[in-house]
């Protein structure tokens, strides 16, 4: 094991051990101590847990199976206090080095190809979610954090089983209509121009500086212009998208235009191939990469656009006026699930991108090797 998992190793073994030492929380008047919940749990976690320190070739799977149960014990103690102690907190660190420790032993097992990337790869980014999650939850809960701080991702779930009608409103209204929309056309607007800067050099010369003009503009200053333009529904927000969107894919395209190397010119004019022969057989297939670029950048960039955009002005739906409006009211529930489902749409949308460009680019090196 290297010198991080030895570390990580010690600290779950030593807080695991510390965890059946201290109390967990306090009940009324009364300590709960740590031999009253779980215990034969508690024994299991900090033994296996010792047994890390001691026996370093322990295999991954192991170590990930300790650090599910050491977040199992955490989740059933959380409703029995009403705020924890050192023992609880003690567990919690435990539980997080285990975690940390099990995507350590998978990455480095994965690196040395003793197991395949597909499918245990995918399940470094599940492990590490997870954890996050229980911390999340462990720390709001054990804590006792108000709600309009920070609430726990139970109470955010919660709020999403119960306004399923509304979160999909407001999705259709933000992520169908202007997200995607405007989407569309600033990353076609920008491939075109692109294009027809790199045909005529005047265009270069009077576009470019135009398209990093517009680049410049602040978010905050366009979106309301926009509204004003284009009304309160949501043109006004894909406007806004399409003027984020429009100079990524500019400058990313002319970029990858120029990528093509001198000498393949040469020998596509050897050829007697034409300006669009060239363009469409050489040119484009080499700025591929750059492209897909700009459409992961969009990905992104499209939501958030959208999403600040309807805080301007908007009918009475829409994520940006969820979000705005139920801030108003402390129901901070309601605006952490509606960034939940941002956050899902937009992760989706990008994977999405990322998909079509394995297809698309299946022969660059990077996509050949197994990465995007």
């Amino acid at each position: 094991m290297s010198r991080l998992q030895n570390i990580l190793a010690v600290i779950a073994g030593l807080m695991a051990l510390l965890a059946l030492a201290l109390p967990y929380g306090q009940i009324g008047d009364m300590q709960a101590m740590s031999w009253n919940h779980w215990p034969l749990i508690l024994v299991l976690l900090a033994s296996v847990a010792a047994l890390i320190v001691w026996y370093r070739d322990m295999p991954f799977a192991a170590v990930g199976v300790l650090a599910a149960l050491g977040g199992v014990v955490l989740m059933e103690l959380l409703p029995q206090f009403d705020y924890a102690l050192g023992g609880y907190w003690a567990a919690l660190v435990a539980f997080w080095a285990m975690a940390w420790l099990f995507a350590e032993r998978l990455s480095r097992a994965i690196a040395k190809g003793k197991v395949a990337e597909r499918p245990y790869g995918i399940l470094i980014p599940l492990i590490f979610g997870a954890a996050i999650l229980t911390v999340w939850e462990a720390i709001t809960l054990g804590a006792n954090i108000p709600k309009v701080l920070l609430p726990a991702p139970s109470a955010i779930w919660d709020v999403l089983l119960a306004n399923v009608p509304i979160l999909v409103a407001d999705f259709q209204q933000t992520f169908i209509k202007a997200v995607l929309i405007g989407y569309g056309l600033g990353c076609g607007v920008g491939f075109a121009v692109a294009i027809a800067i790199d045909r005529s050099p005047f265009l270069k010369a009077g576009l470019l500086p135009l398209g990093n003009f517009v680049s410049a503009l602040p978010l905050i200053g366009i979106a309301p212009i926009m509204v004003m333009w284009f009304g309160f529904d949501w043109p006004s927000k894909a406007a806004v998208v399409v003027i984020m969107t429009f100079f990524p894919m500019l400058v990313n395209t002319i970029a990858g235009l120029n990528g093509s190397g001198e000498m393949e010119r040469d020998l596509m004019r050897t050829y007697a191939a034409g300006y669009w022969q060239t363009l469409f057989k050489l040119r484009l297939p080499a700025a591929a990469p750059f492209i897909f670029n700009a459409l992961k950048i969009n990905s992104t960039l499209a939501l958030i656009g959208a999403i600040v955009a309807e805080f301007f002005g908007t009918p009475i739906v829409g994520m940006g006026f969820r979000i705005s409006s139920e801030i108003g009211k402390l129901n901070v529930d309601m605006v952490w699930a509606e960034i939940a489902m941002a956050a899902v749409a937009g992760s989706v949308f990008y994977w999405v991108v990322v998909l079509i460009e394995r297809a698309v680019t299946f022969w660059h090196p990077s996509v050949r090797g197994g990465r995007a």
